[in-house]
């Protein structure tokens, strides 16, 4: 619940550094947004560092930002978080974890509320 709620709370500071923080280097992100935002013609980036400028822009298009969290469910080496997202989007992020407790891959579904 530690790592939840630290999540929810690096994420609502909008301090890139400490979001990223949370991430392995190697990390892999599926979302729809990314495609929908028009970053890549791809749901898919690979790699901190291009993971690092997709949400410094997406921080800057929600510059009111809020996630609230609902609830989690735990796993083996994952975590599924429930939050109210941007725009009112309910959210469903699957976050699995590496050897160092880093996230390593990340798949987010949206609906809305």
């Amino acid at each position: 619940y530690n790592f939840v709620k630290d999540w929810i709370r690096v994420w609502n500071s909008r301090d890139i550094s400490a979001i990223l923080s949370h991430y392995a280097d190697d990390v892999e992100v599926t979302s729809p947004m990314i495609r929908i935002s028009g970053y890549s013609d791809s749901s898919t980036i690979k790699g901190k560092d291009e993971v690092g400028r997709y949400w410094k822009e997406a921080l800057k298009k929600f510059p009111d930002l809020n996630f609230e969290l609902i609830d989690y469910a735990s796993g083996e080496n994952c975590v599924t978080i429930f939050y109210i997202s941007v725009s009112d989007l309910l959210a469903m992020e699957t976050l699995w974890l590496d050897e160092n407790r880093k996230i390593k891959k990340v798949n987010v579904c949206y609906r809305p509320i």
